[in-house]
């Protein structure tokens, strides 16, 4: 197997578990509390399983060749492979998918997950996304690369 195929493999193994650990907090709380208990109960659920993560990570934002600490935070990275962005909102929106995506791109992180917590079945409210790496994909390609 070659090395990118092994990372995939890596990274679905970690997003199954975390998706596990989700429906686990869900089904003991439910929907309507504040996103950072859930936060705090995801935390539980990785260090049991001791799974390597940060919390709230500070995110700066290039522009220039400039680390800019403009706010932004990852509430979770798991495995220093996937974003965990917690929500506890009526309905995921297309913004939060974009907010992730940029966070993807900006940590230079594989995979991320959106979860909210604010819904009756916690597979309604899940979404994982793939930051495909365009930039670096699409340049090679136009310069003859052979990406497999």
């Amino acid at each position: 197997m070659h090395r990118r195929g092994a990372e995939t493999r890596r990274e679905n193994e970690i997003t199954k578990a975390v998706i596990g650990f989700a429906i686990e907090v869900h089904r003991g709380l439910g929907p309507g509390l504040l996103e950072s208990a859930y936060e705090e109960c995801l935390c539980c659920e990785l260090a049991q399983a001791h799974m390597r993560f940060l919390r709230q990570v500070a995110l700066p934002v290039r522009y220039k060749g400039v680390a800019l600490d403009c706010g932004y935070r990852m509430d979770l990275v798991v495995e220093d492979l996937v974003i965990l962005e917690i929500k506890a909102v009526e309905g995921l929106c297309p913004i939060h998918e974009a907010q992730l995506l940029t966070y993807l791109k900006l940590a230079e992180k594989p995979v991320g997950l959106l979860i909210n917590f604010n819904v009756p079945i916690l597979k309604q409210g899940l979404k994982r996304i793939v930051n495909n790496f365009c930039e670096v994909s699409a340049s090679l390609r136009l310069c003859g690369e052979d990406l497999s």
